[in-house]
């Protein structure tokens, strides 16, 4: 019996090239995002594709309701939708910092119960977490995002741990820089949040930094090749690190101390060449 997988967030990036790598390996694979007109290029390669915000939760009830009437059993989660919220702390409004956790923690959250019964009705299933190494890491104008980042492990951690008599696992995918359209949404709310402010003059070698990123980034097939591996494996890792930078940035922040380390990781932003 083919499993069934429900992947987040299939408009762009890791999303989409995950749901495409799934349905070649041979899983029944539904993709679901806000934006319906982006996905549509996935039906070609019979990708089940619904509308659903993580925000809306009348319209994840109706997307697990509909792969349970139709499939009969969800076996594997894959919770990928999430933006970057950048701008200094004393600028960012508490209201977008709110939303920032519906969509990166709380949507996450609440998606994960819907699931929960179903799979521990057959005694297994995978819910598999993409986090990031800002859930580990830190850096300025960060802070929201950061945050449900570090959330996101904590809660994965502690989930793990309750789901384990159920033969469900639990797993985080941690990315280091990955060439995506978050990059640029994340330099765009950094700009308009904090461009014009006090922090202008560190925001600009932020965005520079960031925009130098780009060129050296992993393509998001690479973090969906590892969501495979996840996926596959019998007993997968509680946590795996892909992609550029993201093993040395790991190892770094675990080693240095922190006033050290931000005098590195201030002075890498302050020296950016493009």
């Amino acid at each position: 019996m083919k499993e069934v997988v429900l992947i987040t967030g299939v408009s762009a990036g890791i999303g989409k090239d995950t749901a495409r790598l799934l349905k070649e390996e041979g899983y029944i694979v539904y993709g679901v995002a806000r934006r319906v007109e982006k996905m549509k290029e996935l039906e070609q390669y019979d990708i089940n594709i619904m509308q659903m915000d993580v925000t809306d939760d009348s319209t994840m009830q109706n997307v697990v309701r509909h792969i349970i009437e139709k499939e009969g059993h969800l076996d594997i989660l894959i919770n990928n939708a999430g933006y970057g919220s950048y701008g200094a702390v004393e600028d960012v409004p508490i209201s977008e910092a709110k939303y920032q956790f519906d969509v990166n923690l709380f949507g996450l959250a609440r998606l994960t119960q819907l699931v929960l019964p179903y799979m521990r009705k057959n005694k297994k299933g995978k819910i598999i977490n993409i986090s990031s190494i800002a859930g580990k890491i830190s850096e300025p104008h960060g802070a929201w995002y950061h945050a449900t980042k570090f959330a996101l492990e904590g809660f994965s951690d502690c989930l793990r741990q309750e789901l384990k008599q159920f033969g469900i696992k639990v797993v985080l995918i941690q990315p280091g820089t990955i060439y995506s359209e978050w990059n640029s949404i994340a330099r765009r709310n950094m700009r308009k949040i904090s461009g014009d402010t006090v922090y202008k003059d560190l925001i600009e070698m932020h965005i520079k930094f960031f925009e130098a990123t780009d060129s050296s980034s992993s393509l998001p097939i690479v973090v969906a090749k590892t969501i495979l591996k996840s996926v596959k494996a019998a007993n997968p890792k509680t946590r795996y690190a892909v992609g550029k930078n993201s093993t040395i940035s790991l190892l770094l922040r675990k080693i240095l101390p922190d006033k050290l380390y931000d005098t590195i990781f201030l002075s890498i932003i302050k020296n950016v060449k493009i």
